[in-house]
């Protein structure tokens, strides 16, 4: 038995003694470091291990830790110039080559930001000419975990017509902006997964010491709970399928769709997993911000959306160390019979909210009938006005009309608005998607009227408004645009607690 340990013991000490220097999963060649701050490189070695980097003319260097972790910041570097090499040596060598110094946006979300280049408006035309080597890629591989990973799958792509098709395409749109505006380099990082709640997209400590957020667990462990159950239940209804499915086949009828398989422990839907392995391994990448493009999946809950995306936004930054980086987020589009009006508001109070934080409105740009509608470029184009006002001082504007207040005035309801710029419009020529309400809060739509920048309103059989909403459907018309041709954010003037 003695043996036996001394041997396990040796073996211990020898594979401590060989361990090769590694690099965290987000440094790879053609990778874009954040400009204009200090670019925090880190990975792993053997335990007191010397490690020094270089890149630049820098030279950094430190020693291991006991678990063999390092890291080291770089000085900040200057945006341009010819590509880097950036070494890392120990008892093993790591040399990068063709990296670049730019700006670097972190691109996240449920399906609408994992949509790629290939499935949006106009692929045929976007794709061939998609030749922009300063703009590099990165997407994050799937996976789960109940635990912060320190690695994940991915490395770095110059865009091209043969690595855009299955890159995101709001975040591609988003980076293409702002490549032709800034003519600096952009690194686009992709950590997105279709279906996705925003809970599985933070950690565990942020859910749990927030009490409006302890039921995000309380309903998985029930979903955990009835598994069992689901399972016998999909297995009885994949019996019948594959029965059906070979009768519609022998009779010439399309195959029908195969009932999905209920997610178990290793879901993607569960609190915390994506933060742990799709985030976890990027911290703390140097970057300017994140983009984001979720909240289908918590529609259900808007209240508790208000709670939650505040305080994942809150999370990401503190896991970052970088104070409170630019997020901008999409509000969801328009789409028929899903109850979206709160869940749009729950965005709109995280916008206006937690500092440093935008709201793309999308409310014209979705389909009636498709939950992903495939006019990504002029949701990458909004996000990328955002960025471009906010952060790099240029002077547009980067929202439609924003609600401000209501006055009474008799019969008539005046409503004013931020963000302006040049006047409001109409587009199509008649003012669209408002409602008001009296007492009985019954809403009835109401005859608009622009008045220099504010607008009017009135019904007849409403004597006395109280309340006011626009663009408040789940797929509304609506119509009001300021010169800038960007759509005002839907609102109600009556918000709920």
């Amino acid at each position: 038995m003695m043996l036996g340990r001394v041997v396990i013991l040796v073996v211990l000490m020898v594979s401590q003694l060989t361990a090769a220097v590694t690099l965290a999963s987000p440094f790879s060649d053609h990778a874009v470091l954040q400009h204009g701050q200090p670019i925090p490189v880190w990975g792993t070695a053997n335990v007191g291990e010397s490690i020094t980097v270089t890149c630049a003319g820098q030279i950094k260097t430190v020693i291991t830790d006991a678990q063999g972790r390092w890291r080291v910041n770089l000085d900040s570097l200057s945006v341009g110039g010819p590509p880097l090499e950036l070494s890392v040596t120990g008892s093993s060598r790591i040399i990068l080559k063709d990296l670049l110094v730019g700006e670097v946006w972190l691109c996240s979300g449920q399906s609408n930001m994992e949509w790629p280049v290939s499935e949006a408006l106009h692929a045929d035309q976007v794709i061939p000419v998609a030749h922009y080597p300063n703009i590099r890629l990165y997407t994050v591989t799937k996976q789960t975990s109940d635990i912060p990973l320190t690695t994940c799958g991915g490395t770095w792509t110059a865009c091209s017509p043969t690595t855009i098709p299955n890159f995101s395409a709001v975040a591609y749109f988003f980076g293409l902006h702002l490549h032709q505006e800034l003519q600096v380099p952009i690194g686009l990082i992709n950590s997105s997964w279709g279906g996705t709640p925003a809970e599985a997209w933070t950690s565990q400590e942020s859910l749990k010491e927030n009490a409006d957020l302890t039921e995000v667990f309380v309903a998985w462990n029930k979903r955990m709970a009835d598994l069992p159950k689901a399972q016998d239940k999909f297995e009885r209804e994949l019996v019948a399928w594959k029965k059906w499915s070979v009768e519609e086949k022998n009779a010439g009828r399309p195959v029908p769709v195969a009932p999905r398989a209920p997610e178990g422990q290793n879901s993607p839907y569960k609190p915390a997993t994506l933060y742990n392995a799709m985030l976890a391994p990027l911290i703390p990448y140097g970057m300017r911000g994140a983009i984001w493009y979720q909240g289908e999946a918590n529609a259900n809950k808007p209240k508790q959306y208000r709670s939650l995306l505040p305080a994942m936004i809150g999370d990401w930054r503190k896991a970052w160390g970088q104070g409170d980086f630019p997020f901008y987020l999409v509000q969801l589009a328009n789409l028929n019979g899903r109850n979206w009006p709160e869940i749009r508001e729950a965005q709109w109070l995280t916008a206006k909210n937690v500092p440093n934080t935008e709201l793309a409105v999308a409310i014209d740009l979705g389909e009636a009938t498709n939950v992903h509608p495939k006019n990504k470029q002029d949701v990458g184009h909004r996000l990328a006005l955002i960025a471009l006002a906010k952060n790099y001082g240029k002077s547009i504007e980067y929202s439609g009309p924003v609600f401000q207040h209501a006055t009474i005035n008799g019969q008539k309801m005046t409503v004013t608005f931020a963000h302006t710029s040049g006047g409001i419009i109409a587009k199509g020529g008649t003012l669209l998607g408002f409602e008001i309400a009296g007492d009985d809060r019954k809403f009835l739509p109401a005859e608009a009227t622009m008045v220099g920048d504010v607008v009017e309103l009135h019904h007849p059989s409403i004597l006395k408004p109280i309340a006011v909403r626009y663009a408040w459907a789940d797929n509304p018309t609506c119509t009001l645009y300021n010169a800038a041709g960007l759509p005002a954010v839907p609102f109600r003037s009556d918000m709920s607690p």
